[in-house]
């Protein structure tokens, strides 16, 4: 009996990727989106400016989107052009609050934690949802901290979205210690503290540095002193942040992706124009360089505070195994399960310690990366915050894997994708959609770098 294709199951069928051989050679050359951590800072900020603010290389990502229609809500004009994003901003709490007010932070834990921090004066209940994956995630590490400052929460489900807020007129500085290494955590309380009186003292573990690059940019009033495994911030209240224009670089958690796509295919080569290689998120090159991998920056220069380069990967024969030091997780937190598969073809046992932050990401990264491991032939040994993967070099596979059942991660889609590329077997991997958060070009990029591959 034939089988009905109905639009319906056309739908179906195109929401899973199919791989059923490995990469052939390359040497190609190709830009990456736009930062997304830099992409949803410049929304926030921009909408508590004074006045026109611009956006070249914008991502247009769902979860930007997602930003660009909370502020949007908020009373705040933004347009889309072809070639940049503007935002009329009206400057520091300057927010319209309407009654019944809800802001969909869809599957983005940036968007959902920070924008709380610009919340703390909102002169109305404001309710904060997310999609499934977004709503199973720990949001007391900002409301608590939040709570400090002056705001109130209600909960459907205690410490989980959805949530509703409502702020303070007399939101106050507070001392705040993030242990975490969460840069969505220290973020939140940093922009809490544009609307604050007094001084906002914090103690974070070492994380990603862009908002503190863009208050310095901004002019906003901060102290930083650095100590190895903390820095202390210190922000007064700014008296108002100016306009500012903004060429976003490209994505180094995006280029992660490609570095390990090119360094294990045989003979190629793969130069990815102007990325953001900001010291707090470059730990992906250096744990793989430690690992063998032919990485080279190229054209570095400096952006408002932001390190830029092209990087050029070659493949990358003899990689061995790794023992991580813990002090290069937050540099490299969104990057480890693509690391993961690096590690599988290495010569060697490779450890991963103190990475339980993987599960609380839009997955339990930590324990799906082990698992597809495995499916993959992989032998783990497998903790609560740690992993040892036993590499293969000569790994190959010839058998069918089926990836699906992973909260619509897309780390975890372009992870199973990168591994089909390159180690072989025939792949279906469900949810092709769930790139549109954060990447909406990647499989563009990859047929453009290797048009017979998918």
């Amino acid at each position: 009996m034939p089988i009905l294709v109905t639009p319906l199951n056309l739908i179906k069928m195109a929401k899973i990727l199919v791989i059923k051989k490995k990469i052939n050679s390359f040497k190609k050359e190709i830009e990456v989106g736009g930062d997304k951590s830099l992409s949803i800072r410049w929304v926030l900020l921009a909408s508590q400016a004074i006045g026109k603010s611009k956006a070249y290389n914008l991502l247009m990502s769902e979860d930007v989107i997602a930003a660009l229609e909370a502020i949007k809500k908020l009373g705040i004009k933004v347009l889309i052009k072809k070639k940049y994003c503007e935002i009329l901003g009206k400057g520091l709490n300057n927010f319209t609050y309407k009654n019944g007010l809800v802001i969909d932070a869809k599957n983005s834990g940036t968007l959902g934690r920070l924008i709380l921090g610009l919340l703390i004066k909102s002169t109305k209940k404001i309710k904060l949802i997310g999609d499934k994956s977004l709503s199973k995630r720990d949001f007391s590490r900002v409301t608590e901290p939040l709570e400090k400052v002056g705001a109130k929460f209600q909960y459907k489900v205690k410490n989980k979205l959805p949530l509703s807020i409502i702020g303070s007129n007399n939101s106050k500085g507070i001392y705040y210690v993030e242990n975490n290494g969460s840069a969505q955590c220290k973020s939140s309380v940093m922009l809490a503290a544009l609307n604050s009186s007094g001084t906002t003292y914090i103690k974070a573990k070492k994380s990603r540095n862009h908002t503190e690059l863009l208050f310095k940019y901004l002019k906003v009033p901060i102290k930083i002193k650095r100590t190895k495994k903390y820095d202390f911030i210190n922000i007064i209240k700014p008296k108002k942040i100016n306009a500012f224009n903004y060429n976003i670089p490209g994505d180094i958690s995006s280029s992660a992706f490609f570095m390990v796509l090119t360094m294990l295919s045989e003979n190629s080569k793969l130069l990815i124009k102007n990325i953001n290689i900001n010291p707090s998120r470059i730990g992906v090159i250096t744990i793989l360089k430690k690992m063998g991998a032919k990485i080279l920056l190229k054209n570095k220069r400096n952006y408002k505070g932001e390190k830029i380069s092209d990087i050029l990967i070659r493949s990358s024969k003899n990689l061995k195994g790794i023992y991580c030091p813990s002090e290069l997780n937050s540099s490299a937190i969104d990057e480890f399960l693509i690391i993961f598969i690096a590690a599988a073809k290495a010569k060697g046992i490779s450890y991963f310690k103190d990475i339980s932050e993987l599960n609380q990401k839009e997955s339990p990264r930590l324990n799906l990366g082990s698992k597809i491991l495995n499916m993959m032939g992989v032998k783990t040994e497998l903790t609560e915050s740690s992993i040892k993967i036993y590499g293969q070099p000569n790994l190959k596979i010839t058998k069918k894997i089926v990836i699906k059942n992973y909260l619509k991660d897309h780390r975890i889609f372009m992870m199973s994708t990168i591994a089909a590329l390159t180690c072989g077997g025939i792949w279906k991997i469900h949810d092709k959609d769930s790139i549109n958060t954060s990447f909406p070009s990647f499989l563009k990029l990859i047929k453009n770098i290797n048009s017979k591959s998918l």
